[in-house]
């Protein structure tokens, strides 16, 4: 039912609160990367540096524009521990309706707040209208998120009128990256997914705000029959060959999306971070136009760095002509990240046409080989939903969490607000149309690293269609793996530590919540498997 032009059933708690809060009378509008620009420029903090942006124009910026950094403190990293989704265990409305009106009533007592407004989704098929709301103070933080994602140009405004009708609320996102409570000592992410509000109180990491953003993204996705993807896609079209990449931030899924194999092959690029797949289509869709990457993964003077429009902690030197540029080593902290713009892909597409052939899990599993290829569906999507990998530094992990531990992330999505057997049974589907899947360990096979050399060559002949050498694994018939070139450890202790290792995943599945529990389906294989080794 409508009532005067709006849809009642959409004024539930939560939006009503967030959505009351942009239309105080503090609040400026900046739907514009080149408004949004000018007041970063004049924000306390800004470091210009003399790095002109490349091509200023074509990403929305003015044509004399010069890459902008801002630095946070102490923090660097996103902040697991501060999230609440709302219908989990003792996240109520009670509790924390009150403390999230209380943090909008003080945000609404500053002296200017700024409203920005951006597509989610660039195709007609799939576009979402995100809004948030931060304090003055915080420009730079506007400026990287209408960067990230689509600035509402003429095109995209009127692809939006033309879009798909998803009957879905807007993205709201309120923020005060200057709250703090004592009952929230790192912060608090607090998310409504089905009324697609989120609540970012107490951080300033430009990272809590583009995958909060992507976190309502993609549970709108899910509800609407997509599979919604933390990874990267590309396809090498002279091969006939579309891969996509799982993997959690430092496992190498931006740099093996963005790999031109040294120009050996013909390569299209959907994206490198977040995508989504039709599950009757089968086809793709970005969700954003650029890219927030680490900037350690690209030293001083790579010809990536060009493509830079903003940037967040990380240093800044002279050189010796006196300009100043970024230093984009690891050195003043850890997770160093920059938003480059699109046109870092020379052949991007934002709707990949092509049907995906294979899905790559990318783990730091020390038991695990260079490359295994999973042949039983249930074990495929299984094996993606116990994705196992080691915290990174892009994260801010609470006191005593092992940063060395090795730790599940299904689908290497932390940024799941919805049932995880979704995931894992439109996975399984696509394996079940013959989709390959495969387990690239992109950190140590036992004690030897396996190098980007050895990952990108695996990669190159699965494109050539080169599948020799492949045996089973431990006389498994789900598994079969390639030692890629490199020296195979002692068999035994090989073998105790894989078992070890799917004992693990079998206490994980066991103990798994009631929004992130697993088909028995997935249990009873991995047992199958145990019991085999």
């Amino acid at each position: 039912m409508t009532e005067n032009g709006f849809d009642r059933a959409h004024l539930t708690e939560f939006r009503v609160v967030a959505e009351s809060a942009f239309y105080t009378n503090n609040v400026e509008k900046v739907n514009t990367i080149e408004k949004a620009y000018k007041l970063a420029l004049k924000n306390p903090g800004t470091i210009v540096t003399d790095q002109k942006v490349y091509q200023p124009q074509k990403v929305g910026y003015p044509k004399d524009a010069k890459v902008l950094l801002f630095n946070d403190g102490g923090v660097f990293g996103r902040t697991a521990a501060a999230r609440r989704i709302m219908g989990d265990k003792d996240v109520t409305s009670a509790k924390y309706s009150p403390i999230i009106r209380e943090a909008i009533f003080a945000l609404s007592r500053k002296e200017k707040l700024y409203h920005a407004q951006s597509y989610i989704g660039l195709h007609k098929d799939f576009m979402v209208k995100a809004n948030l709301l931060i304090p003055a103070g915080y420009e730079n933080n506007i400026l990287s998120w209408l960067s990230n994602f689509q600035e509402m140009t003429p095109h995209y405004n009127e692809m939006y009128k033309k879009s798909l009708k998803l009957g879905e609320n807007d993205i709201y996102i309120v923020s005060d990256p200057d709250w703090s409570h004592p009952d929230f000592p790192y912060g608090l992410s607090f998310f409504s997914p089905e009324e697609n509000v989120a609540v970012i109180l107490g951080m300033r990491y430009f990272g809590e705000f583009k995958k909060g953003t992507l976190t309502l993204a993609w549970g709108i996705a899910d509800r609407h029959g997509y599979a919604s993807c933390h990874g990267g896609l590309k396809s090498y079209n002279d091969k006939k060959y579309t891969a996509a990449f799982f993997g959690l931030s430092g496992s190498g899924k931006s740099t093996l999306t963005h790999a031109r194999h040294g120009g050996k092959y013909d390569v299209t690029i959907l994206h490198d971070d977040a995508f989504i797949i039709n599950q009757e289509t089968y086809k793709s869709i970005a969700l954003e136009p650029a890219y927030f990457d680490k900037t350690s993964d690209y030293k001083i003077g790579d010809e990536a760095n060009k493509f830079i429009v903003t940037a967040q902690n990380v240093g800044v030197t002279q050189d010796d002509k006196g300009n100043v540029i970024l230093v984009t080593e690891d050195i003043r902290n850890a997770n160093g990240r920059a938003v480059k713009s699109r046109l870092w892909s020379p052949n991007r597409v934002d709707k990949m046409e092509k049907e995906i052939n294979a899905i790559f899990w990318l783990m730091k599993d020390p038991c695990v080989p260079p490359v295994i290829k999973i042949n039983d569906p249930i074990l495929a999507s299984g094996m993606g939903a116990v994705l196992a990998t080691k915290r990174t530094s892009a994260e801010r992990l609470a006191a005593g969490v092992d940063p060395n531990a090795l730790v599940f992330e299904p689908y290497a999505n932390p940024f799941r607000t919805y049932p995880l057997k979704n995931d894992y049974l439109k996975f399984k589907s696509l394996f079940e149309r013959k989709v390959d899947c495969y387990i690239l360990n992109t950190g140590h096979f036992m004690d030897e690293k396996v190098t980007p050399q050895v990952t990108l060559s695996i990669i190159e002949a699965l494109a050539e269609k080169n599948n020799k050498g492949y045996v089973k694994l431990f006389g498994l018939d789900a598994f079969e793996y390639s030692s890629g070139g490199m020296k195979l450890p002692e068999e035994n202790s090989w073998r105790q530590s894989f078992k070890g290792q799917i004992a693990s995943r079998i206490e994980y599945i066991k103990g798994l919540d009631d929004r992130n529990k697993l088909p028995q389906e997935v249990l009873s294989a991995m047992e199958a498997v145990y019991s085999r080794l």
